[in-house]
């Protein structure tokens, strides 16, 4: 893993930690943030506020889908795609 993909994850968990005063320890790269109820409706659109301006990208409605932002590694994979875009 390259040390850009390491280092946005570990910016995505800390908003998580943060934004949903979760246990860090429970919050895994794997994690099925909303299924596993560390996110819900509201945080979705405070963590695509966040995302926009950590990582300057932008999100259309097309991008609002369940695989894009399930877990850690997804939203890292979606941003890895909107960043090469």
């Amino acid at each position: 893993m390259t040390t850009d993909v390491i280092a946005t994850q570990e910016k995505i968990k800390n908003y998580i930690v943060q934004t949903s005063h979760a246990d860090a320890n429970k919050i895994k790269n794997e994690s099925l943030i909303f299924k596993e109820g560390f996110f819900d409706s509201m945080g979705f659109i405070m963590l695509i506020t966040f995302l926009e301006e950590e990582f300057g990208i932008k999100t259309v409605d097309s991008d609002l889908i369940e695989e894009n932002f399930e877990s850690i590694n997804a939203i890292t994979e979606f941003i890895k795609r909107k960043a090469a875009a």
